[in-house]
């Protein structure tokens, strides 16, 4: 589990594909943090490092990640949004983040509202119907609250802290987006729709 609080702009050092899906070797600081097993989320994406070397991680992506993230696209040198998993104990600065993409979004818009930087975001229709406005959504693992939703797309507003440290500070229009939803939201959805009853009285 994460909170969407990334820890280290990382590179993509290189990209091979292989018949089984795409090996990722990543340049980043973390790298004396990992060890072999350990999960990193890689814009978001939860990964399991596989080797640690020479201030590098190496994870492999299968398929599934592939179709349903943005990390089929990434190229070397690519900047990536990196984060450790949480310890039990630490703050959960930002919110449940998973590291299980729903999908991807889109960068449309970009403009700039005092010190605050406002993206707008096309995301999915089946993944709009969970982003409420003062929500929580992970854009490329960033743990960011929902500014206004429409019909089509909802906007984030991005403080200088998360330009200057994250790959978002470079996000241009046409940029895709890994997008988690709250997990909360999804998990209410299921139990509304399908009148769950109480523990301990099952419906006949």
């Amino acid at each position: 589990m994460f909170t969407g609080l990334v820890a280290d702009l990382g590179t993509v050092g290189a990209v091979d594909a292989t018949p089984d899906g795409v090996r990722l070797t990543l340049r980043t600081a973390l790298a004396g943090e990992v060890g072999e097993g350990d999960s990193v989320a890689v814009n978001g994406v939860c990964l399991t490092a596989t080797r640690i070397e020479d201030g590098t991680v190496t994870a492999d992506v299968m398929y599934e990640t592939l179709r349903r993230s943005s990390l089929g696209a990434v190229a070397a040198g690519a900047p990536v949004n990196l984060e450790l998993a949480l310890r039990a104990g630490d703050r959960l600065g930002g919110h449940v983040v998973q590291g299980h993409v729903d999908g991807v979004g889109e960068v449309t818009g970009l403009e700039q509202e005092g010190f605050a930087r406002i993206a707008t975001i096309r995301a999915p229709a089946d993944l709009l119907r969970y982003v409420v406005e003062k929500g929580s959504i992970a854009v490329d693992g960033v743990s960011l609250t929902v500014a206004r939703v429409g019909d089509r797309s909802f906007a984030v507003s991005l403080i200088p802290e998360t330009v200057d440290r994250t790959n978002l500070g470079t996000a241009a229009p046409g940029t895709p987006v890994n997008l988690e939803v709250d997990v909360l939201a999804k998990y209410v959805e299921k139990l509304c729709t399908r009148g769950a009853a109480p523990p301990g009285n099952p419906r006949k």
